[in-house]
């Protein structure tokens, strides 16, 4: 039986990785913050309670040593350096990244698209071999790229896959975009605006799928750099009428060609201007991938989830995140000005 240590166990991808890495025999230690077992843990799993902010706990986790080290929340040139100086006692790591840290061949990227033309336009689908934001500590990208930098360059001492997310779901996440179907579903709305002809697609990540890849990174050390989503990179329109399934509603589209219109009528939380698509050839051929779940097949769990978090709560409750990251997502007033005034 050989250890892996799992930083960030509690969270979305942190409890789907240390199942998968238990079920494939891993003496697993389960690090998070609360240090609370969850239910869903196996009862072999070892739970430790630590902050990854404090080196002397998280070294005190890690103990005499281990084979391999998941790390699911880190962010920057410091968080690269606390694991790098661990080599001695790690023999490789997997560390989740994010597709955001890609940029187009004109610099456009994540950070840029509230611009004028600010939105990248990547290739369709995109490779790791894309180029990649300029490393720093301005946003969640840069951080991401100064992660990335740091464990790469360090390689030689820490092998280390770097996966590449794209919108990771499922349940137990703090800025679900499936939310926005749910809950319009919820309140019965049954016409909803889709900019952009319905056409977005940006491409999701379930965390069965992610985790898979951890499994099949642990036993393999090597520095690399993958992508990380599913089989799938359906529409926005597609999304939208897969949860209308899981549900039991009828929803008509009303499709609004290019952005969307004043107040954000027509905008999602999936919506992008260009396709977000990326491409899976290296992970297979590098570690023999295989996805273990398609999209629609995770809705029914996650439309459950939301509706439990949802009962009796406002969503800014039960999401403050969401709310946070997105603004109102659901200002109806403001839809149904836009409709009645299309109607006449």
């Amino acid at each position: 039986m050989t250890r892996a240590v799992v930083l960030g166990a509690t969270g979305q991808i942190g409890r789907a990785a240390v199942g998968a890495l238990a079920r494939d025999g891993w003496e697993v230690t389960a690090v998070s913050r609360g240090g609370d077992r969850d239910a869903g843990l196996p009862g072999d799993v070892r739970v430790v309670r630590a902050d990854r902010e404090d080196d002397a706990a998280l070294s005190a986790a890690v103990g005499d040593g281990c084979d391999v080290l998941v790390d699911m929340v880190a962010f920057g040139e410091g968080h690269a350096r606390q694991l790098v100086s661990l080599a001695g006692r790690v023999g490789s790591a997997v560390v989740i990244s994010s597709v955001s840290v890609y940029e187009d061949d004109k610099g456009r990227n994540f950070d840029t698209q509230a611009e004028p033309d600010g939105f990248p336009r990547y290739p369709v689908p995109v490779t790791e071999e894309q180029r990649t934001v300029r490393p720093g500590d301005t946003s969640y990208s840069t951080r991401k790229a100064a992660l990335e930098r740091e464990l790469l360059a360090a390689g030689d001492r820490l092998p280390v896959t770097v996966l590449r997310a794209g919108a990771v779901h499922e349940p137990y996440c703090r800025t679900p975009r499936e939310l926005y179907f749910v809950k319009r579903n919820l309140d019965g709305r049954r016409r909803r605006v889709l900019s952009h002809g319905g056409a977005s697609r940006f491409h999701p990540a379930s965390v069965h799928n992610i985790a898979e890849l951890i499994r099949l990174a642990a036993p393999r050390p090597g520095t690399r750099v993958l992508n990380a989503v599913d089989p799938d990179a359906p529409t926005v329109a597609e999304i939208a009428a897969a949860i209308d399934a899981v549900m039991g509603v009828e929803s008509e589209d009303v499709l609004l060609d290019g952005p969307p219109a004043a107040d954000g009528v027509g905008d999602t939380p999936w919506t992008v201007p260009v396709p977000v698509v990326c491409d899976m050839t290296e992970a297979r051929r590098q570690l023999g991938y295989r996805p273990v779940v398609r999209y629609a097949e995770t809705l029914p769990e996650t439309v459950a989830f939301l509706e439990e978090r949802l009962a009796g709560r406002d969503w800014r409750e039960a999401f403050p995140k969401m709310f946070r990251n997105y603004g109102d997502l659901f200002d109806y007033a403001a839809e149904d000005a836009w409709l009645a005034a299309r109607q006449d």
